[in-house]
């Protein structure tokens, strides 16, 4: 009787590696059923939150009761929009009545935040056992301002809105007469952001959008977040941040609003473009993106002063390719008076050339005597560290935190070679790396017409 193997031609070899293959297999599907278990278990056992172990997800252990809510500001701030657009008045305004509107705004603001500062050093002096009491007619007086204010901020708002689009319709973003994207701001009190960086390294490793806290929490998360992660952290105040509508610094000063108002707007436009798209991706991208949008705000700021506010004084802003006006000491005993700027940039390049060379505590002690240095000479700088220039090196529209790159530099010499602000995004918004920063200067300095040799 012939047997099924010899039916089917089948070897019993053939069937013995068969039969090891099945159950080989058979094996692999029950450990494989068996780590599936234990994944879920250790799921249950920690609540089903998996832990992150990248410096960011550490960061965020860290702080997570501090988080800043964007969800619940956005959605309070369209639906202030939205109600502005539907009853607001702004349209039916003439030009000197807004100018008024704004102006009056801005300087109950002022007060407000005069008030207020008042109140908190009340509350600070240990002198004052009852400061509730001391502060009583502060705060009522406060609390009343702080109402009309709040009555009139969506109308000031877009008197705001209005102004800057008109500029910019005149610098060549207008299509059909509109600004696309439209210009969308909102005052409020803004979170702080936690800066982490490397010690061995100036690098914008890791940011976190925390909720406004005092002074004192922020040092003690700082100190927290340096020791548990060997980094350098910072958590530094914010002016403006591009959601839409774009978060806008509470400021009293004129040309400051208009300002942030504006470099946020360049955020918006970008985020279409290589440069607002690439943002996270690439160190360069970032700084690039955010010196850009630095020198388009402080442009349209002066534009719109010159044109709606003519009895104000322009705004002064530093510059690279300009020497900064001589600076007087406040009286005959102060220090000798420093170029802040100058002198900061000396020190960011002194920390690079240290950090290069592996030596981290003598940067560290480095920049902790320079900053009681500026100190000295009137500059309050709380804490100098890694993460401060990874930060404010980002923000390259002076000399300073920059040191020695030349992404800022080549930002402003590209807008003054520009024949209007439109032509200047359309040059740099394909811009993402250094070198494509530098060769477009190259070209836009070769297509510059000759200076008269007379003038």
């Amino acid at each position: 009787m012939e047997t099924r193997m010899q039916k089917t031609g089948i070897s019993k070899q053939e069937q013995r590696i068969r039969r090891r293959i099945r159950r080989w297999i058979g094996r692999g599907w029950r450990l494989l059923r068996l780590a599936l278990l234990l994944i879920v278990l250790l799921l249950l056992l920690s609540d089903g939150i998996s832990v992150d172990r990248t410096l960011r997800g550490r960061a965020v252990a860290l702080v997570r009761d501090h988080l800043y809510d964007y969800v619940g500001w956005e959605a309070d701030a369209l639906w202030g929009k939205l109600r502005q657009e539907l009853f607001g008045v702004h349209p039916y305004l003439d030009e000197a009545r807004r100018e008024t509107l704004v102006y009056d705004y801005l300087t109950r603001l002022a007060e407000a935040q005069a008030l207020e500062a008042q109140i908190e050093y009340l509350y600070a002096d240990p002198a004052i056992t009852d400061p509730a009491a001391a502060s009583a007619d502060l705060r009522a007086r406060r609390d009343a301002l702080r109402a009309e204010l709040a009555g009139d901020q969506p109308l000031v708002e877009s008197i705001i809105e209005g102004q800057v689009s008109a500029v910019l319709v005149d610098q060549g973003f207008g299509t059909l007469g509109q600004v696309l994207p439209p210009v969308s701001m909102h005052f409020t009190p803004l979170p702080t952001l936690l800066v982490i960086s490397p010690r061995d390294r100036i690098e914008f490793a890791v940011d976190l959008s925390l909720e406004p806290i005092p002074l004192e929490q922020r040092d003690a998360i700082e100190r927290r977040v340096a020791a548990e992660l060997d980094v350098a952290a910072l958590i530094v105040p914010l002016g403006g941040i591009s959601l839409y509508p774009s978060m806008v610094i509470e400021t009293a000063d004129l040309a400051r609003a208009y300002e942030v108002t504006a470099h946020e707007w360049a955020h918006h436009y970008l985020t279409f473009f290589p440069l607002g798209l690439e943002y996270t991706l690439w160190p360069e991208s970032r700084i690039i993106n955010e010196t850009v949008a630095t020198f388009f705000g402080q442009a349209v700021a002066r534009q719109v002063i010159a044109r709606y506010f003519p009895d104000q004084p322009l705004p002064v802003y530093p510059s690279f390719h300009q020497p900064p006006p001589p600076a007087l000491p406040l009286d005959p005993a102060a220090p000798e008076p420093i170029d802040f700027g100058r002198a900061l940039h000396t020190t960011r390049v002194t920390v690079d050339w240290l950090l290069r060379h592996g030596w981290i505590k003598p940067a560290e002690a480095y920049m902790e005597a320079q900053r009681r240095l500026f100190v000295q000479h009137g500059y309050p700088i709380r804490k100098l560290n890694q993460a401060y220039f990874a930060f404010y090196g980002g923000y390259q529209g002076a000399p300073g935190a920059g040191g020695a790159d030349p992404i800022g530099p080549a930002v402003e010499e590209l807008l003054l070679l520009s024949p209007d602000l439109a032509s200047f995004l359309e040059t740099v918004r394909g811009i993402t790396a250094r070198d494509e920063l530098l060769a477009a200067l190259e070209s836009a300095r070769a297509a510059a017409p000759y200076p008269d040799s007379e003038q």
